[in-house]
């Protein structure tokens, strides 16, 4: 039986990458040796990593000044390196999920973190509106989508001060104007690779205006200066990574992975709008994730909702269990998933209403 993969992470991959992936596991580049054995200095490599880097900056035009690390440690080292490296007296949070508070959690640590809006109080259904963010912060940080609760913020803030985000799920969903952040990172396992590499996009000059000793890993100029070989990287993700970026090319862009996100996210949307029995936990479409689609039954139905997962999998639905801090069902919409996958939830959900 076909499965139509929703987890949130680590998600779908494109059989594309899988296929070449695979296929490199056994000969890398005709190498004779296993892209888990070869050396990340080997001239084969080296191609790979700089092919994948030239990429990301094709894909979100990313404008001069700016270098593409390949780093380990996913986005909650991110929560740390980012202040570490940036945050000099205070800096501004949006607080808009679980991830959130762990990156407020972690700046706080380096100086003052002025939380200058938050949606705790609505268990983060929404996104906050009319918040204003200080002159004097050396940055907004912020987390463009909340793979928890369902909620995206699909627009780059207009604030005085500059730009740092967490674009850890929704990366290469949107064009992003990246000239006016600092810093944006995204661990790789829900749009891009596997688990195990993370991408952060710095602007240099913002780099080297700290007092602080930064320890050498933590510290992006580090990872610049060495063309983020500074230590042994995650080879084989970063491998998976370069053919998504190929994929991706493919297709046309981001501009045209928006539009195919769109519509999938249009469809499911659509038939938990319009149905009896399913329900979706954030109602204000402006801040609706087109990537990870939450919804929960009606409390009438509610002790359905094991049995909807239960017959989901009947037709090879995997990964729509909700998170426990949210339950009911999460439809994870990256990239890679087709439509045909989302036709299949939808037909799901309309037959097993019928039923009950």
């Amino acid at each position: 039986m076909k499965k139509h993969n929703f987890y949130a992470g680590p998600s779908i991959l494109s059989q594309y990458t899988i296929k070449n992936t695979a296929d490199a596991i056994i000969d890398f580049a005709g190498t004779g040796l296993s892209i888990l054995e070869v050396s990340h200095r080997s001239k084969e490599f080296v191609a790979v990593i700089e092919e994948a880097r030239q990429l990301v900056k094709e894909l979100l035009d990313v404008p001069q000044g700016y270098s593409v690390l390949f780093l380990g440690g996913g986005a909650s080292l991110q929560f740390c390196m980012a202040p570490f490296n940036l945050l000099r007296t205070k800096a501004a949070y949006l607080e808009t999920g679980t991830w959130a508070v762990n990156a407020i959690k972690e700046a706080k640590i380096f100086g003052e973190v002025d939380v200058v809006a938050s949606s705790k109080d609505a268990n983060f259904t929404f996104i906050p509106k009319n918040y204003s963010v200080p002159a004097d912060a050396d940055y907004f940080h912020f987390t463009t989508n909340n793979t928890i609760y369902g909620t995206e913020i699909r627009k780059d803030p207009d604030v005085a001060v500059p730009l740092v985000a967490d674009m850890s799920s929704d990366i290469f969903s949107r064009p992003v104007d990246v000239a006016k952040y600092d810093l944006i990172y995204a661990g790789a396992q829900k749009n891009l690779a596997p688990a195990g590499v993370t991408i952060a996009i710095v602007r240099e000059d913002a780099l080297g205006k700290v007092d602080r000793l930064i320890p050498t890993m933590l510290d992006y100029r580090t990872h610049i200066k060495k063309d983020s070989m500074f230590n042994t990287p995650p080879v084989l993700p970063i491998f998976s990574a370069l053919q998504t970026l190929r994929y991706y090319k493919q297709l046309g862009g981001v501009e045209a992975l928006e539009k195919m996100d769109l519509a999938k996210a249009e469809v499911l949307y659509e038939a938990i709008d319009s149905s009896k029995m399913f329900v979706g936990t954030v109602t204000d479409p402006e801040d609706r994730s087109i990537m990870n689609v939450t919804f929960v039954m009606k409390p009438e139905y509610k002790e359905l909702e094991k049995d909807f997962i239960d017959f989901a999998a009947t037709k090879g639905i995997v990964g729509i269990k909700g998170h426990r801090s949210v339950g009911g069902f999460r439809a994870s919409l990256y990239n890679a998933l087709p439509m045909e996958s989302v036709k299949v939830l939808t037909g799901a959900m309309k037959e097993f209403e019928e039923k009950h």
